[in-house]
This record gives structure tokens, sequence and C-alpha cells, in this order.
């Protein structure tokens, strides 16, 4: 299922969520002109390397001059393809301005930096010997997912759903669109666990602990930080 955009109006202008698209793509952008060696050691250097968190690489690694835990952060505005990059920026669109248009600028920001964070280190926690760099907006967008399916769980997400050869259009409420994507990355992280060589981080694929982690993250600081209340700036 792939969502194209949903029915809760907001009237505000979601400048966070606008500038996060415009920093991720601009990144990406000078990701792709660098060469094959420098952008690996770009990778290494600005994406959260597990084991080097851990202080426990088995291998011998490019090093960083900047401290490991600040690639918590950075690692949030990278990303490995287009597609990977394209369905990021998607899900932040939709359903991000709803939830900065709640929370305020500041705090969205906050909240969105903190998701990231928070969503590396459930992943980390469940690959901390991986050598392999995790990178991408995933863990921080399924934060905001997380406060999305509280604060609006009966709003319509238009949704793209291929049905065979043929592809056509649903409404679905975002309790059953959110919680059935939450599901799906709970299941495959459990899952990982028991073929690390396969998916997750690991293999260099989708850090799917990242995913549900940054999802009840979300869903826990969205009403901390006033989710349900009015925003002030």
């Amino acid at each position: 299922m792939v969502p194209l955009n949903d029915e809760n109006p907001t009237s505000k202008t979601a400048f966070v969520v606008y500038s996060l698209i415009i920093a991720n793509v601009l990144l990406f952008l000078y990701e792709i002109s660098l060469s094959e060696v420098e952008l690996t050691q770009f990778f290494y250097s600005w994406a959260v390397v597990p084991c080097q968190l851990s202080n426990n690489c088995s291998v011998q690694l490019p090093t960083s001059p900047f401290p490991e835990w600040l690639t918590l952060i950075t690692s949030q505005f990278l990303h490995g393809g287009w597609l990977h990059l394209g369905g990021n920026m998607l899900f932040l669109w939709i359903f991000g301005n709803n939830v900065e248009d709640c929370l305020g600028h500041v705090k969205f920001l906050i909240f969105y930096i903190a998701c990231g964070v928070l969503a590396s280190l459930s992943q980390w926690f469940f690959s901390s010997g991986s050598a392999i760099p995790s990178l991408g907006a995933s863990g921080a967008i399924a934060g905001v997912m997380g406060a999305y399916i509280l604060r609006y769980p009966q709003a319509k997400v238009l949704t793209l759903l291929p049905i065979g050869f043929f592809i056509t259009t649903v409404r679905i409420p975002a309790f059953f669109f959110l919680g059935f994507w939450f599901l799906q990355q709970a299941f495959y992280g459990v899952a990982s666990l028991n073929a690390q060589a396969n998916i997750g981080m690991e293999g260099g694929g989708i850090a799917y602990w990242a995913h549900a982690g940054g999802f009840v993250f979300g869903a826990i600081l969205g009403p901390l930080m006033g989710l349900f209340g009015s925003s002030e700036d």
C-alpha cells in the first residue's frame, strides 16, 4: 500500500516539514555527486555504524574525526537511493504537516530529531555488532506516524492498492493503515532476530526495529510534547 494523501485539513504552513524535505534532497544530490570511494567514506563518517557506536568493531573500518554519537542525528538526512529518498519524503509530507500543526514548529523539530535518535538506538540494540552503515529518515518519520495515529485515527488516507495487474485507490482510516504498517515492521523485526544475515542492518537492508521503535517512541513523545493541545509557535 502506498499513501497518496489524507483528508485531514490543515491551514498552517508546515515550515519544518518542507525544510526537512529540502535538506534531505540537497544532501542526496550531494551524495550522488561523490565517487564510490568518497561516498563510502562519507557514509562511514556521517551514518550510524553500530559497532563503532558500541566500540566493539571486529574489523578495521574507515575512521571519522567526529564523535560517533553525532551520527544518530546526521544519519537521518542521508539516503541510499532515489526510491529510499522518495518513499521517506512522501510519508513525511503526508503525515508530518498535521503533526507539525499540533506541536508547533520548534517542538516538532525537537520531536522529529528525538524520534530519529531513539529509532536508531532501537535498531542498534538488536544489531550492536554490525559494521554496516545505517542511514535514512525512516525512524524519525515512523515517530511522526506514531503521533499521527493517535491524533488523527479516523483521517482517511488515499492509498494506491495493487490488485493483480491493476492498481486502484481506496481511502483507508489512518488507524488501520498505520496500524498495519507498524505490525508489519514489528513482525519483520522479530523475524530478523533469526535471520540477521539477510534482513535489517546486519544485511544492509531495512532497519525494521528502527521503524517499530520510532513508531512507539513517537506515540509516547507526541502526547508528552503537546500533541493534543494547541501549538504556540
